[in-house]
């Protein structure tokens, strides 16, 4: 397996299940960057190895 380009994607199950820990607000996938977006709280979650790191503290805040 090479980190050149990542081949694990979330699951659509998981996705559905899966809500921002702050705002309880759904989540969209960004592939590119592999992450999780949410909107209303304005933070991607990172996804590494294919697990959502679901923690505030590992967020990034996006700007617009």
């Amino acid at each position: 397996m090479t980190d050149d380009k990542p081949d694990t994607a979330i699951d659509r199950k998981l996705l559905e299940l899966l809500v921002c820990p702050l705002t309880k607000g759904t989540l969209s996938y960004d592939p590119q960057r592999q992450e999780l977006i949410s909107k209303s709280a304005r933070l991607a979650y990172p996804v590494r190895d294919g697990i959502p790191i679901m923690l505030p503290s590992e967020a990034r805040a996006i700007e617009d």
